[in-house]
């Protein structure tokens, strides 16, 4: 019997794999499909996930297949007006890495299988169908098998719906780079919140780029993938001579928070318990955090001895968590999505006092494994750099840690994990003196 069995070898499934098979726990992945979907989807992630990507030991070959960029992300109206920005980092942010990184799915997805290969004890099962998760040889199941999930129908979980569903073309391109009208294109995503037809411009990186196009009445969802159809869309910034089309396709955005995330050895990850609209880019880096927050509690379950009930503590931190991108991404997508010109420009002379600007939410972790208290207790803490040259993450490994004042900390058990004088602008700001971390790097509790 395997310690987790893993339905789905997406992302998702695959950074877990990955944790689960830096834990030494014995893993068994099940796909349907016989090789890397070979077409983009996802095409951002946040520092917070690159260093989840550090801790399983694949930051600097993902680093280089990725594009950073520190110039955020700007809601722009039909008259060149910028209504919002989502602020962009230069240099490493509070996670050490970079703040937004852009890349080809197909490319990430390959590196985070690669780096599963390192384990003779995860074994990966191609072209397997599961048809029975509760029948799967494993102490627990995980269904990383996305928004049509056969774990989660054998959970029986009940959809929490948040309100967004709107169909919208996604059209990715290479660009040709010599193109005049290809070198003139902003580095930054753009929202063009123009009530004639909103659009999401995306530089991916290389030769690609991305168009969103939200699809209006009239429009027929059978045919606008047609290149017919919507290279008339895009003639304000590239025509064909400019660009090769390397996927079309009609797309449904939801908003939707499942509730019932574990029954018995079955538990849920990614778009299998919640689906984000893209106005925030948080969709993917939802599930690598769910696979961050539950590979290390199977580990505690599995390998050290914690109690079962640890794993009921996944959902009641996470779905909260989730919950805050996913009503800011709605919060977005309402402003890039306004087609009454009425009520566009009453929504454009709001902002005429300024830009408004915002940062990536840092919530609390529902109640669980934490103390109770308010934050920073649940948040994430930072990963400055130590004297000696290494990230925070790499002196701790996969391990509660403590941080904190040196005198403090000078009677503290030695055998634990303690950096003494770390994160100092993070404790006085909080007025704390020191804090406990756990595995994911999220705050157990600090002392005050």
């Amino acid at each position: 019997m395997k310690d987790v069995a893993i339905v789905g070898y997406g992302p998702v499934g695959a950074l877990l794999a990955n944790l689960l098979g830096q834990a030494g726990l014995s893993v068994a992945v099940y796909e349907r499909d016989t090789a890397v979907h070979p077409l983009p989807r996802a095409v951002h992630f946040d520092g917070e996930v690159m260093r989840i990507f550090q801790s399983a030991g694949l930051a600097e070959h993902i680093a280089l297949a990725t594009r950073p960029s520190s110039q955020g992300m700007h809601f722009v109206n039909a008259t060149g007006q910028t209504l919002i920005v989502r602020r962009g980092i230069d240099g490493p942010g509070p996670h050490g890495w970079p703040n937004n990184w852009y890349f080809h799915q197909p490319m990430l997805e390959q590196i985070l299988r690669e780096g599963v290969g390192r384990y003779p004890h995860v074994e990966v099962h191609l072209g397997h169908e599961v048809s029975n998760p509760s029948e799967l040889d494993a102490r627990y199941v995980v269904g990383c098998d996305g928004a049509r999930s056969l774990v989660r129908r054998a959970i029986g979980s009940q959809a929490c719906d948040l309100g967004l569903h709107q169909p919208w073309l996604v059209v990715d391109l290479l660009c040709d780079p010599s193109s005049r009208r290809v070198k003139s294109l902003p580095d930054y995503t753009i929202q063009l919140c123009d009530p004639r037809r909103p659009m999401t411009i995306v530089n991916v990186g290389g030769a690609r780029r991305r168009w969103e196009i939200m699809l209006m009445p009239g429009d027929d969802p059978t045919r606008v993938a047609e290149s017919g159809k919507f290279w008339p869309l895009l003639e304000r910034w590239l025509g064909p001579e400019d660009a090769r089309i390397e996927r079309s396709a009609v797309y449904t955005f939801h908003s939707i928070v499942q509730q019932g995330w574990r029954k018995g050895k079955l538990l849920l990850a990614g778009d299998a318990c919640h689906q984000t609209p893209p106005f925030l880019g948080q969709g993917m880096c939802a599930g690598m955090r769910d696979a961050a927050n539950l590979a290390w509690k199977l580990s505690a379950v599995l390998r050290d001895g914690a109690p079962d009930s640890l794993l009921d503590t996944y959902e009641s931190e996470r779905a909260p968590h989730v919950r805050t991108f996913i009503e800011l991404a709605v919060k977005l997508g309402a402003v890039l999505q306004e087609t009454d010109p009425d009520a566009a420009a009453a929504r454009d002379a709001r902002f005429a006092v300024g830009t408004e600007r915002f940062d990536y939410p840092q919530p609390q972790l529902g109640r669980g494994c934490r103390a109770d208290a308010p934050p920073p207790v649940g948040t994430i803490f930072p990963q400055p750099r130590l004297p000696d040259g290494r990230l925070m993450d790499e002196a701790i490994g996969q391990r509660f840690a403590i941080v904190g004042e040196t005198e403090l900390l000078a009677s503290a058990r030695a055998d634990s994990v303690l950096l003494p004088g770390v994160g100092a602008d993070w404790l006085a700001s909080h007025r704390v003196r020191a804090a406990l971390l756990r595995p994911d790097r999220y705050v157990f509790d600090v002392a005050a």
